[in-house]
Formats: structure tokens, sequence, C-alpha cells
């Protein structure tokens, strides 16, 4: 007797379920890797393991891994880029058509991803039983500490972001957008709550967490950039007299794996080449992913990384200006970027005695010395593996410092001269130029504007490629007018694309305007 196809099912069907009927709701099972929210936050650990997650946002590709260098290192008029992607190339030139652009899409993602893990320890672990008060204190400190660093980055590029606070309950929740004054008051408004449950420092696997003194930094940062003088001078009072950080004896020691959270760094992104290989290019979110840097990869010259990241030659010419005491050339310039130090033409206080520069062990003339559009090029070296090895690849094992002592110092000798003028600067400015070898400066030499315009060159050549100029510029005005963009038209070509009253801001992404409402960034 044939046997129709439907009841070979039911009879299958039956024989399953009296299989399985004495194994109570086998297909409601829990998965052991994916615990949710309301069971995951019982414990100490668990909160602890929550407030690492937060950190790992810093390792997205939107964030220190690869595109916050672009946004920021590579559209000021120190960086540029020739990119055979094009639409990367045009994101670096002020230059963007498509809102949604993988670059920005990124930033935005992994910022806002970071911010939401933050919003959930602060939502989830002033719940949990029994937990030590001063951890409790600590894990919550630590989240508002790097949602403040998100939304400090955020403001900084897109202006009036959505300010999310808190985790939504409900799906259909729209946040609401902040002006940049609001988003800019939930910045310091965090910070000046982390501060105080902060620890001075760690110890063991916690070594890389946020310090006191980070957040104070921080803070201190945020007043700069909203011209509070002398908000900022009591911020940056407080972490150069506390004893906790000192300038390295070396400059190159704060670009190099071997001499990671050293005496200079305030607060690094800890990056690591144990997962080599791992989701390589794609910077998965993912336990078994990459956690190694891409900068290096993306901006090293060619023959060893994609290249596309290059310096302008002003920069060069900036360390040129002036020798050391002992007539030598400032020894940041090699560590910053490799250039041909034999082009009287393009570098004319070069000396035709100069050693050739060597990148990656091979002679930059006998690379690229038949090309004459090579050899007027500037390449990066600042964050780049060639002191160790010799190629580069998506997993750089070097922290990106994001802040160290040497910015705090140039900041506070800012901010005091536009409080009470160069009497108390100059002696934190020299702190920074000694290092260097460089004679000190005399305060009464300098008027108040003298001043300005010498922490111009003091900043461009102790940090340029370190992801502060953009701040420095946006503070400086120098984006907002015609007189300021063409001191960096001078610089940077690139800056003839740029429109004032525009292109100081990155237009907010498409999706986010049509799905959140959000009013566009002006003129776009």
């Amino acid at each position: 007797m044939k046997v129709s196809f439907l009841t070979r099912l039911g009879l299958a069907s039956a024989l399953l379920l009296s299989a399985t009927a004495c194994e109570k709701n086998i297909l409601d099972q829990v998965n052991p890797n994916l615990p949710t929210t309301d069971v995951f936050y019982k414990t100490s650990d668990d909160a602890v393991k929550a407030s690492t997650a937060c950190y790992a946002g810093l390792q997205g590709l939107g964030m220190y891994r690869r595109w916050l260098n672009f946004a920021f290192d590579l559209r000021d008029d120190a960086g540029f880029s020739q990119s055979p992607w094009g639409e990367l190339a045009d994101f670096t030139h002020f230059i963007q058509v498509n809102y949604d652009f993988e670059v920005s899409n990124n930033i935005w993602r992994d910022h806002y991803r970071t911010i939401f893990r933050c919003n959930q320890v602060l939502d989830k672990v002033p719940g949990i039983q029994g937990m030590n008060a001063t951890l409790q204190k600590r894990v919550l400190a630590e989240a508002r500490f790097l949602r403040a660093l998100s939304y400090f980055n955020l403001v900084s590029l897109y202006g009036n972001v959505p300010l999310v606070l808190a985790t939504a309950t409900d799906l259909n929740t729209v946040p609401p957008q902040g002006t940049e004054a609001q988003v800019w008051s939930q910045v310091i408004s965090d910070l000046q709550a982390a501060q105080a449950d902060l620890p001075t420092s760690y110890t063991g696997n916690d070594v890389g967490r946020a310090t006191k003194g980070a957040a104070t930094t921080l803070l201190g940062k945020a007043y700069m950039q909203n011209k509070r003088w002398a908000d900022a001078q009591v911020q940056f009072a407080q972490v150069i007299s506390s004893g906790n950080y000192q300038l390295t004896a070396n400059y190159t020691d704060n670009f190099r794996h071997t001499s990671e959270n050293n005496s200079e760094s305030i607060f690094e992104v800890q990056f690591s080449d144990e997962k080599k290989g791992g989701n390589d290019a794609g910077g998965g979110p993912d336990a078994t992913s990459s956690q190694g840097g891409q900068r290096s990869q993306f901006w090293g010259v060619p023959g060893f990384g994609f290249n596309d990241g290059e310096v302008r030659p002003w920069v060069v010419r900036e360390f040129l200006q002036e020798p050391t005491a002992a007539g030598q050339r400032d020894p940041r310039l090699a560590a910053t970027v490799f250039y041909n130090r034999r082009d009287l033409t393009q570098f004319p206080t070069a000396l035709p005695s100069d050693a050739d520069t060597l990148a990656y062990g091979v002679g930059f003339l006998t690379r690229y010395g038949t090309d004459a559009r090579n050899r007027a090029r500037v390449y990066w070296r600042k964050y780049q593996t060639d002191y160790y090895r010799t190629f580069e690849d998506f997993d750089s094992p070097i922290n990106q410092r994001v802040m160290r002592f040497a910015d705090v110092l140039l900041l506070q000798a800012e901010a005091l001269n536009e409080a009470s003028g160069p009497t108390n600067a100059v002696p934190l400015i020299n702190q920074v130029r000694q290092r260097a070898g460089l004679v000190p400066l005399v305060a009464a030499t300098f008027t108040q504007a003298t001043l300005r315009t010498q922490l111009m060159h003091e900043r461009a050549t102790e940090l340029t490629g370190e992801g502060v100029r953009w701040f420095d510029l946006q503070r400086w005005g120098l984006l907002d007018s015609a007189t300021g963009t063409a001191l960096l038209k001078a610089h940077d070509p690139d800056f003839n694309n740029f429109v004032v009253g525009k292109s100081r801001l990155l237009p907010l992404l498409q999706t986010e305007v049509d799905l959140n409402k959000l009013g566009q960034n002006p003129n776009y």
C-alpha cells in the first residue's frame, strides 16, 4: 500500500513527539552564550565584564582602530589622502555626496554602540546587590568617562547629535537631538561625576582603564573647546601638580608598543596583535576579533602599506624652522614623518650633508629617487611599526595615546596666556621644548598675540598626527571665517573645498535624519 507524503510526515511528527514527550520544553532552552540583561547583571564580576565591553567599543573601526584617524588627522591641514578609493579621499577633501558613506556610518555606529554599552552599565550596575561600594562607584565612573569621550568626539565631528542617556525600554522611542551646547554640557557633567570615583592608577590587568587624571584632563579639554579658560586652568593644574605624570625621556616612547602606559600617558586605547588575523579588516565586535590597530596599515608608505594617508610638506618645514641648541634637527621630525632630507627645493633649509631617510630599512632616495613626485612626498612615521619589523598589517600592537602629558602642558600654557598673558605660560612650553633639545623661550619677548602664534607652532611640532589638531583648529576659530580658512589653504589645498558655515561639521547620516526626524546640519 502506498502512503502519501503528508501521511508519512504526520507519522514522523507523531513519532518525534512521542519520543520527546518526556523531555519538557526541549525547544525552550536558554543559550548559555547569550545571557540577557535580565539575568546577567547579578554580580561584581558581571559589572566589571560589562565595563570591559565599553572599552572594547574604542577598538571599533569607527573609533580608534581606523576611521577616527581619517576624520581627525586627514581632515586637518597637516594630513591628506590620495586614496584610490575616491569616496574615501573625498571624505578628507570636504566632499561628501553620500551622507551615509561607510566611514561616517562606522564612526556614528561605533560611538553610539559604545554609548549604549555605557548606558546599560549606568542603568543596571546600581541594582547589583551586595556589590562592593567602591568598585560599584568606579565602574559607573568609567562608564561616564567613556560616554563623555564618545560624545566629545561626536559633538566635535557632527555638532547637534542625539543625546541618548539611558537604555530604551521602547524601541519606538526617539532620542532628543541635542544642540552643541547641550552635548558639551553633558560631556562636562559626566566628567565631573566621574572624577570623584576614579582611582589615580591601576595595577595588573586593569592598567589602561580610565583614571582620575584621564577624567580631569578630558574635562579640561572640554572647557578649552568652549573657551572657558579659567575652568580649564583649574583642571590642568590638578593634573600637573598631581605628581602622577611626567614627560618621558624619549619622545618616541609615546608611539611604540614597547613603552605603553608610561609616565606621560594619561589615557590610551589598548591594542594587541595576540589575536592576529582574527576578523582582519572587518573589525567585528565579537570576542574572537582581532584587537590590533589598523592606522599603520592604511598609512604605511607605498610598498609597505596602503598609503591612504600622507602629510603636507609644510609640516616638515615647521620643524626645520628651528634647530636644537646643539645645531641638530628637531628629533621629533624624524619620529613624526618619513621625508626626503636632501630635497633642497621642497625643504630649502635641509642640509646637503643630511643622511638619506630610511623607510623600513630602505633608503628613501634608493626606493623613490627615480620619481620626482615621490621624492617630494611626505609619509607618516608616527605610530608606524618600522622600528621593529619590515611590514605593516591589520594588527598593529601599538596603543593609541588619546591624551598625554605634553598636550596638557601646552593646553595649560594656552589657557594661561588667554587669561593673563605669557608670563606663567612660557615655563610650561619650555618643559616640552627641553625634551626636544630646543633653546628655552623668554616670556618677556612675547605678547599675548605673538605667544598664540608660537603655541600654534609648538603644538604642530609636538602633536601632529595625534588626533588633536582638528580640535585646535575649531578652538582657534580658524574654521569659522574666510580669514582663518585662507591660512589653512596655504597649508593644504583641500581647504579650497571648505565652505565656512558648513564644512566645520560632517553631515548627519541621512538614515538617522529620516528615521529619527533629526535636523540636518547647516547647508547640507
